[in-house]
């Protein structure tokens, strides 16, 4: 579930005044084992990005969505969808030569049972819907609770972050506060801890508010749009509202799927990851067996190329769309030596979006959303960059927000970048110009519903991001000196013979 998209500055061949963004030079990589480093040679002489073809991406995806097929339509952590999805990933590897792994790890899986209700009883009736005007928050406590709504700090950014903001407030009232400065999980238990009987939480962007308070909270608690949190605030004193929440925890125990080349340094492991599960709601074939599909071909097509400089595995993770789960697990089980041994991080979460853009992660951190990037993380993106304007085709920079499996590399200070297709955001005329398709419309409009199937997914899109995948693979498994300042390792394979020991000829 990546970032949506704001109309970030392009890159591509265009005047200098207009290219903003651009950087001079450009990377690139020769076959795998040569011990070049990036920048040695034309982005052209790849290998990779000519084995991994549309038709070999094509066929995971289909077989992927025939598996979400018959087996209740999706492909969700703990369902049998996921795990015959993961059986066809472990499959696909071992033919190519890969020992893959299931690394294991439990989770608090939430549920939600029924529809949630926010109501306005008082002082007159008003019905919200759910979806639209607010959605139940991840791992929010279950609970129905009819009492008198009270805005906290309303008007603050740091609604609702201290214990202070709730001094004197009602005993059982569900408090309405507005996202800011601090967490969604602080502002529920400062909530629950002052006596509420739920908690509100009100979007100051647009939309309603698709969030998560991390752990199974101790009351309701719901996020809502602008307008919802507006006029139940405007009720004034007499606010009476009706908020019920359906839903459970249960520790469950699910998986990924890792494997590695054979070859390659081991203490500088490049890491490639996609989300192998899907919602509940639908098969995921964008989000994510456009990813999944790309990263299986490339590493299928990787094993014919010999051993790289520098080992790389690959990651299918689990568990994504419950937040980030499986990925999050992998790297907090690593010791610090493990994590130390990773180069780098790729990520590659949608690709095939209907109404397609070609975005980059903002390794440099100059989007406003941007978490700040670990070092490195800016020569994956120019990486990518320089590879799309050798192609003359426009990127765009995409916001480093933490939606996707990256997040926990990120926390480690691991270099991460990747690319990604669009999501929850709207195409603008001027995206229509640089990608074609249509404006004023979601790039998935059918994300994480029961339309992501094969049927929409744009192969075009796959074509064009799926040679940025294998050309990062490439470059990277032969070098990541510009990322973390190692460099090939070439001296290895080179015998040492000497012909002389000092004045004395051996040979």
């Amino acid at each position: 579930m990546p970032t949506s998209q704001r109309s970030p500055a392009p890159r591509r061949h265009l005047p200098p005044a207009a290219r903003r963004l651009a950087c001079a030079g450009a990377s690139a990589t020769l076959v795998l084992g040569l011990g070049l480093a990036p920048g040695t040679a034309h982005a052209d002489a790849a290998v990779l990005p000519t084995l991994v073809t549309t038709d070999g991406i094509r066929e995971h995806v289909e077989n992927l969505s025939t598996i979400a097929e018959y087996n209740g339509g999706n492909r969700a952590t703990n369902t049998p969808g996921y795990d015959v999805a993961a059986d066809y990933v472990v499959d696909q590897l071992k033919r190519a030569g890969y020992r893959p792994k299931r690394d294991t790890y439990d989770y608090e899986m939430w549920q939600e049972h029924s529809e949630p209700v926010l109501t306005q009883v008082a002082p007159e009736q008003r019905e919200f819907s759910p979806g639209d005007d607010f959605i139940t928050m991840n791992y929010s406590g279950a609970g129905d609770v009819t009492a008198a709504g009270v805005p906290v700090d309303y008007d603050s950014t740091d609604s609702g972050c201290t214990a202070d903001d709730f001094s004197g407030f009602p005993d059982g009232a569900v408090a309405i506060v507005k996202r800011g400065s601090c967490t969604f999980q602080a502002k529920t238990a400062n909530a629950a801890e002052a006596g509420a009987g739920g908690i509100v939480i009100v979007n100051n962007v647009e939309g309603p508010l698709n969030g998560t308070v991390g752990e199974e909270s101790a009351i309701p608690s719901v996020g809502a749009t602008t307008e919802t949190g507006d006029a139940l605030v405007a009720a004034g004193d007499a606010l009476e509202v009706h908020l019920k929440v359906d839903s459970s925890v249960t520790t469950r125990t699910s998986y990924n799927i890792i494997a590695q080349t054979r070859g390659g340094a081991k203490d500088n492991v490049v890491m490639v990851g996609a989300h192998l599960d899907s919602v509940p709601e639908g098969p995921g074939m964008n989000d994510n067996a456009s990813g999944v599909a790309t990263i299986l071909e490339t590493a299928q097509q990787l094993a014919k190329l010999g051993k790289p400089n520098n080992r790389v595995r690959f990651a299918f993770w689990g568990t994504e769309e419950q937040g980030l789960i499986g990925s999050t697990k992998y790297v907090e089980q690593l010791k610090q030596r493990q994590l130390d041994r990773i180069a780098l991080y790729l990520n590659f979460d949608m690709l095939g979006s209907p109404n397609y853009g070609r975005f980059i992660y903002d390794g440099r951190g100059e989007l406003e959303g941007s978490l700040p990037p670990p070092s490195g993380s800016g020569a994956i993106q120019k990486m990518f960059e320089d590879y799309y304007e050798k192609k003359n085709l426009v990127t765009e920079p995409t916001e480093f927000s933490g939606r996707s499996d990256y997040s926990a590399f990120m926390a480690e200070g691991i270099a991460s970048g990747g690319l990604f297709s669009g999501g929850d955001g709207t195409k603008t005329e001027q995206q229509v110009e640089y990608y074609g398709g249509t404006a004023g419309i979601d790039f998935d409009p059918n994300y994480h519903t029961a339309q992501d199937d094969i049927d929409n997914i744009n192969w075009r899109s796959i074509d064009e991001l799926s040679d940025g995948v294998a050309y990062s693979v490439e470059t990277y498994a032969d070098s990541t000196l510009p990322v973390n300042g190692v460099a090939p390792r070439t001296f290895r394979a080179q015998e040492f013979a000497p012909a002389r020991v000092g004045d004395l000829w051996l040979k």
